[in-house]
């Protein structure tokens, strides 16, 4: 048996309960972790109001990225004892988890347990969007919509470290400076600015390459403003609401591109693709120090619910994490 946070009834962050569940037990291709700390995400939020289902065959308990150790099964190398973090469907809230081989990638070295926890869900999604999606090139622009979010922390210093001029928005002076200090030319606090015009104004016009957008709603035709021609709109929530007005029109005119994407049920071998193109290109960058992790704050697994409410509150800058473990604590992995 091992500790696991159940979701006992769609609901507010009470409704996390710490359980007893049996031990997971790994199948072909998959690898069984020995959990030190496990990443918390929206789409955690979301699953555990109701709003987002496992998909199939994906453990019904909340959690998306883990760290920790291999205890059974190998993985492109990587063997018992091993220290990594993966990318799961789910069950990542435990003291065990199962990850597909190919998902499961080694611990950078120079970090702690806690914070590679909060890299796979957030690394993967950006790298899918921004750079296989949205295809931004050395020398672009990106604007990325809520700069300080785990996914916004992880945006601007990937697109910076690649070559790109970031703008990000953020809701408040100081999370703009924040975003700042990561690598985006400038923090636009949409609070009291008009994201669009800024844009249009620091690009004298032209408008950004690529807009990272976790907000929709009415975000949307304010990002086809401050596009620029053959500019791609990359979503991957829906914040602000799920539909929008656009002119289609100018999307034709100025050909223009807008994608979307869900990660979780995507099939092992499309996240396989990517943890390989994040192995070669991202991880040096980690182990270098040029792009490094931001943790707000650890909570024990046991208060899994002052996690979500802290989510919720969106007074967090970078990641939110669970100690799961002591092992999580604050000694790098050799």
């Amino acid at each position: 048996m091992m500790r696991a946070i159940e979701i006992t009834t769609p609901g507010g962050p009470e409704v996390l309960r710490l359980a007893e569940r049996p031990r997971p037990q790994p199948g072909a291709g998959e690898v069984l972790i020995r959990v030190y700390a496990a990443g918390v995400n929206r789409p955690d939020v979301l699953q555990r109001r109701g709003a987002y289902a496992p998909p199939p065959g994906a453990p019904d308990t909340p959690g998306l990225e883990v760290a920790g150790v291999i205890e059974e099964g190998t993985a492109y190398g990587l063997k018992r004892g091993d220290a990594v973090c993966a990318l799961v469907a789910g069950g990542g809230y435990a003291e065990y988890c199962v990850a597909p081989a190919g998902q499961t990638l080694p611990v950078p070295r120079g970090l702690t347990f806690a914070e590679a926890a909060g890299l796979p869900e957030t690394f993967f999604t950006v790298w899918s969007n921004v750079f296989d999606r949205a295809r931004l090139a050395e020398g672009e622009s990106l604007l990325v919509q809520g700069g300080t979010s785990g996914i916004g922390v992880a945006a601007i210093q990937l697109a910076a470290a690649f070559g790109g001029t970031v703008y990000a928005t953020a809701g408040s002076d100081e999370k703009c400076r924040v975003c700042e200090a990561l690598g985006a030319r400038r923090g636009i606090n949409y609070r009291n600015e008009d994201f669009a015009a800024v844009i249009k104004d620091l690009t004298k016009g032209r408008g950004v390459d690529v807009v990272l957008d976790m907000v929709a709603g009415d975000y949307v035709p304010r990002e086809i403003e401050c596009v620029a021609d053959d500019g791609r709109i990359a979503i991957i929530a829906v914040l602000g609401g799920g539909s929008a007005n656009v002119n289609l029109a100018t999307i034709l005119r100025r050909r223009l591109t807008i994608t979307g994407s869900t990660l979780r049920p995507r099939s092992v071998e499309f996240k396989t693709a990517i943890a390989k193109q994040l192995r070669e290109k991202v991880w040096p960058l980690l182990e270098a120090g040029r792009v490094k992790p931001m943790l707000f704050r650890r909570f024990p697994l046991a208060d899994a619910a002052g996690a979500h409410a802290l989510m919720e509150s969106s007074q967090h800058v970078g990641k939110i994490v669970l100690d799961v473990s002591p092992q999580a604590g604050d000694v790098p992995v050799k």
